[in-house]
């Protein structure tokens, strides 16, 4: 039997009015994600590629088109079974970290499951459990601002981790790191992925790109290309 997509956007269309008109941003995109893929999407600034990953991530919707989420019609949820879907499928890992802190490690980890009402007790062992997984076990009663950037990505790809997504969707998760850091949390995402977790990144570096085995590159709001990293991509990393 055939796995469901974890992605599936058919025909995605999002328009924005403005004073001066409509921008059309996305113009009919056709995308479908597997469970266990790594896929880089990529751009050039105003290609699209922001719009589509908050689409994917259920942060905002299509103006026309179908995007269905593990099997689930977004277009048809209201918004409190939208955020419910949004809390219990992706796991989301920013560019700025977005910890808080006054909150401990653990605390900013166990932040969704607060969200998903999981009791207290329960989400204090499984953030425990996801900041060991990342090698942060130790760290689990430090504050962010005690630790290195690195080591802070870290803990937000925890956070994304503690409620056992199918989807992981990181927003340039590297742009803030020296190169070593950035290779240290791209190496991660990789073992993640061995282990079986979707992964979606977008990202402009090729160096990045080049940890995926899938790259789909948007040009004026469609998709371009879709298909294996080039080979340049792997040499530059």
């Amino acid at each position: 039997m055939a796995s469901t997509p974890v992605i599936t956007c058919r025909g995605v269309v999002k328009d924005y009015l403005t004073d001066a008109g409509t921008i059309n941003v996305l113009r009919g995109i056709d995308l479908t994600v597997m469970p266990g893929e790594f896929v880089a999407i990529m751009g050039p600034s105003g290609s699209g590629k922001s719009t589509l990953m908050n689409i994917l991530g259920c942060l905002d919707v299509p103006t026309g088109g179908q995007y269905v989420l593990a099997g689930a019609d977004v277009g048809t949820l209201a918004e409190p079974a939208l955020a419910r879907l949004r809390n219990q499928t992706i796991g989301f890992v920013f560019q700025g970290f977005n910890l808080l802190g006054r909150a401990t490690l653990e605390d900013n980890v166990a932040l969704p499951l607060v969200y998903a009402r999981v009791p207290a007790q329960e989400r204090r062992a499984r953030a425990r459990d996801v900041l060991a997984k990342v090698g942060l076990g130790d760290l689990s009663r430090s504050f962010p601002n005690k630790i290195s950037g690195g080591q802070q990505q870290r803990v937000a790809i925890a956070r994304a981790l503690v409620t056992s997504p199918a989807l992981v969707l990181a927003d340039e998760p590297t742009g803030n790191l020296d190169t070593h850091t950035s290779m240290e949390i791209m190496e991660l995402f990789a073992a993640l992925n061995r282990d079986g977790m979707t992964v979606v990144v977008v990202t402009h570096e090729p160096d990045v790109a080049a940890w995926a085995h899938r790259l789909v590159q948007l040009r004026d709001g469609v998709v371009h290309y879709d298909g294996p990293v080039p080979e340049q991509f792997r040499k530059a990393s």
